[in-house]
């Protein structure tokens, strides 16, 4: 085989090996079923809803949605259009600790009386404020509707829904901002093209380099 076949062939495989590295996940998301227990106006009702969460990078920060699959408790009478506001909070664990925020528009279509009450998407945004991985659980889930409260909370400890890896703006070292090169290691780490990652494929440039040269210099010695 030709010096130059072979040195193809290496450069091959290396790529090979980097595209491993860009394409690996950032985050792990599962649908999680939670048992809300609901205090309403006419007593206690309780129900079980898978939920999804996700999260979407941008800029600085993620914008999250909550998904109900399933409807969760119910009125004794028919609610209009618009007349039904859900709003929620999310639960952080792991490396960041808190809560975020999210709710979600009124209902669009009239809502039968008795029947479990559809819970439209719930978004909010999230902001990380340190480094690592970030749980994100379904925590308690409030419904406004004709003047009335209703607040369901999680009754079986429900797992996160969403594991995320972020990194935060915190102390003089963070990445809130600036055009200066920073430490490649305090990047933000959020998709599979990150610039973290660019900078790993380019050290592996770099070594590859290295190698050709040590080949190209074996190669000349032998010649000699």
């Amino acid at each position: 085989m030709s010096y130059q076949k072979r040195t193809a062939l290496a450069l091959a495989a290396a790529v090979a090996g980097s595209v491993v590295l860009i394409t690996a996940p950032a985050a792990q998301a599962s649908v999680v079923d939670v048992n809300y227990n609901c205090q309403t106006p006419i007593g206690a009702k309780s129900a079980v809803s898978p939920i999804d969460i996700k999260a979407v990078k941008s800029g600085s920060s993620y914008n999250v949605t909550m998904t109900f699959q399933k409807g969760v408790s119910s009125s004794p009478v028919a609610l209009g259009p618009g007349a039904m506001n859900p709003s929620a909070v999310i639960n952080l664990g792991g490396a960041d600790k808190g809560t975020v925020a999210v709710k979600g528009p009124a209902n669009s279509a009239e809502i039968p009386a008795n029947t479990p009450i559809k819970i439209s998407d719930l978004s909010g945004t999230y902001v990380p404020k340190a480094n690592g991985k970030v749980t994100f659980t379904a925590g308690v889930l409030t419904i406004k509707a004709l003047g009335t409260t209703t607040t369901c909370t999680a009754g079986n400890s429900p797992g996160p829904s969403l594991e995320l890896d972020v990194t935060g703006a915190t102390g003089s070292g963070g990445t809130s901002g600036g055009s200066g090169g920073g430490d490649p290691a305090a990047l933000p780490k959020t998709g599979p093209l990150d610039s973290a990652v660019a900078l790993g494929t380019l050290g592996g440039t770099v070594v590859l380099v290295g190698a050709a040269g040590v080949l190209w210099l074996t190669r000349r010695g032998r010649r000699a």
